[in-house]
C-alpha cells in the first residue's frame, strides 16, 4: 500500500508524558503546601509577637505606675516608634508592625499606651522578631529541599509505573496492528488484574474473534460458491461446443469463457485467503519473465528494461515465475481495461513498474487497497475488482511489495518490488 507522506509531530512516549504530569502535579502541590505553611506560620509568629508585646507593655506600665522606673525594655516616647502609635487614645493599648531593620534589630512589633498624668507621654515596648523570622526562613528552605527530594524520588517512580502501563498498551496496539495486517490469529491474551487496559485488551480480542469468524465465513462462502459453479460452467463449455457455428455461438462462448475466468479467480482468491498456496521458487531472469507475461496478455505494451549490468540491478531473481507472471499480467490487463494507452512496463533491478495514461487509481483504492467486486471510479471502466486483489495476494505470498499510486502528470502506477 502507498505510504502517505504527511508531516507528523515527533512521537513522545506515554511514560514521559505521565512522568511529566506527575512531576508537574508534585510541583504544584509542593508550592501550594509551602505557601500555605509559610503564610500560616508568619501569621502565627505575628500573633505571638503581638501577645508578647501586650504582656510586656502591661507589666512595664504596672511597674512604671508603682515605681516610676522602666522595665522589660520599655521606653518613653522612643524615636523609632511607628507614627500610628504616637498618639494612642486614652488608656488604649495598641500594637503596630515595624518592618525596618536597624543594626541588630530586625522587624519588630511595638505596643504602646498613653500614661495618664502631666505631659501625657507614651510608654512603648518593642518585641524583636528576628529570631522567629529566621526560623521561618529556615522552615522555607527545609520545605523547598524536602519538596525537591520528593520530586526527585517521585518522578522515576512515576516513569516506571507509566512504563508498565505503556508496555501493556503497546502490546494491545501491536496486536491490533497485526490483526489489521491480516493476522487473524493474533490475540493479546489474558492480563493480570482488572483495569481499563485489561478491558481494552479483552475488547480487542473479542473484536478479533468476531472479525475472524466473519472473514472465515466469507472466505468459506466464496470457496463453496466457486467450487459449486465450476461443474456447471464446465458443462456449459461442453454444451457450447454442440451449438452450430455462428454469431450466437461466438457470443455465448465468450460469455461462458468470462464466467469460467471469474470462477477461476474466485478459486484462486479462496486458496490465497486460506493460506493453501505455497510458492515454488526458482532463479529466473526477471526481464524475461516480465516480457513473457506481457506477451501472454495479447495487449500491445511497451516493455523497457534498464541496464542490468549495474551492481544494484541483478540479472536474475529467486522467485516463483508462475506467480510473478500472474502478477504482471493482471497489472497489465487492468491498465489496458481500466486505464488508457500507452501502457508502459519498466524493469529496473528488482522493481517492475506498470503505468498507464488513464484517469488513475481512485482515492479509496489508494487509501484502502484493492477490494474484490469493487472497481472504484466509473471512468476507469467496469470489472469484478479481482485482478488487483489477486495480484496483491500473490505479491504477499512471494514476500514482495506491491504499491499503487498515480503519476503527477496523470495515469495509474503500480510498483512491484521483489525481495532480496
Amino acid at each position: 500500500m502507498p505510504s502517505l507522506n504527511r508531516a507528523r509531530p515527533a512521537r513522545v512516549p506515554l511514560r514521559w508524558k505521565i512522568a511529566a504530569l506527575a512531576a508537574s502535579t508534585s510541583c504544584l502541590v509542593a508550592v501550594a503546601v509551602g505557601v500555605l505553611v509559610h503564610v500560616w506560620t508568619a501569621h502565627d509568629i505575628r500573633e505571638r509577637a503581638e501577645m508578647r508585646a501586650f504582656n510586656s507593655l502591661y507589666s512595664a506600665m504596672d511597674t512604671y505606675r508603682r515605681t516610676g522606673t522602666l522595665t522589660d525594655g520599655a521606653e518613653l516616647d522612643p524615636a523609632e516608634l511607628p507614627a500610628a502609635l504616637r498618639h494612642p487614645a486614652g488608656g488604649d493599648r495598641r500594637t503596630a508592625y515595624d518592618g525596618h531593620v536597624n543594626g541588630n534589630v530586625g522587624p519588630s512589633v511595638w505596643a504602646a499606651q498613653r500614661i495618664d498624668g502631666p505631659g501625657s507621654r507614651v510608654l512603648a515596648v518593642r518585641v524583636n522578631m528576628s529570631s522567629e523570622l529566621h526560623n521561618l526562613h529556615r522552615l522555607d528552605v527545609t520545605m523547598t529541599v524536602a519538596s525537591l527530594i520528593a520530586l526527585a524520588a517521585a518522578t522515576p517512580l512515576a516513569a516506571y509505573g507509566a512504563g508498565l502501563l505503556g508496555r501493556r498498551l503497546r502490546q494491545v496496539s501491536e496486536t491490533a496492528g497485526r490483526i489489521s495486517a491480516g493476522d487473524l490469529d493474533a490475540r493479546t491474551g489474558p492480563t493480570k488484574g482488572r483495569d481499563e487496559v485489561s478491558d481494552i485488551a479483552a475488547t480487542v480480542d473479542l473484536m478479533a474473534d468476531s472479525l475472524s469468524r466473519r472473514l472465515r465465513t466469507e472466505r468459506q462462502f466464496t470457496a463453496d460458491v466457486a467450487h459449486e459453479l465450476r461443474t456447471p460452467v464446465g458443462g456449459l463449455l461442453a454444451a457450447v461446443d454442440l451449438l452450430p457455428p455462428g454469431e450466437t455461438e461466438d457470443l455465448i462462448r465468450a460469455r461462458v469463457r468470462d464466467l469460467r475466468g471469474l470462477v477461476e479467480d474466485l478459486l484462486e482468491i479462496s486458496r490465497l485467503d486460506a493460506g493453501a498456496e505455497q510458492p515454488v521458487r526458482a532463479r529466473v531472469p526477471l526481464d524475461a519473465v516480465v516480457s513473457e507475461a506481457v506477451a501472454r496478455t495479447g495487449f500491445a505494451t511497451e516493455v523497457t528494461v534498464a541496464d542490468t549490468q549495474q551492481a544494484e540491478a541483478p540479472q536474475t531473481v529467486e522467485t516463483d515465475p508462475r506467480r510473478l507472471e500472474r502478477i504482471v499480467s493482471n497489472l497489465v490487463i487492468n491498465a489496458h481495461r481500466h486505464g488508457a494507452t500507452p501502457v508502459q512496463v519498466t524493469v529496473e533491478g528488482r522493481t517492475v513498474v506498470v503505468r498507464d495514461h488513464g484517469p488513475g487509481f481512485p482515492p479509496d483504492l489508494l487509501l484502502d487497497g484493492p477490494r474484490r467486486f469493487h472497481t472504484g471510479a466509473k471512468e476507469r471502466g467496469s470489472g469484478h475488482g479481482l485482478g488487483l486483489t489477486i495480484a496483491l495476494g500473490q505479491a504477499r505470498l512471494l514476500g514482495a511489495e506491491l504499491r499503487f499510486g498515480n503519476a503527477p502528470d496523470g495515469g495509474a502506477v503500480a510498483t512491484l518490488r521483489l525481495p532480496t
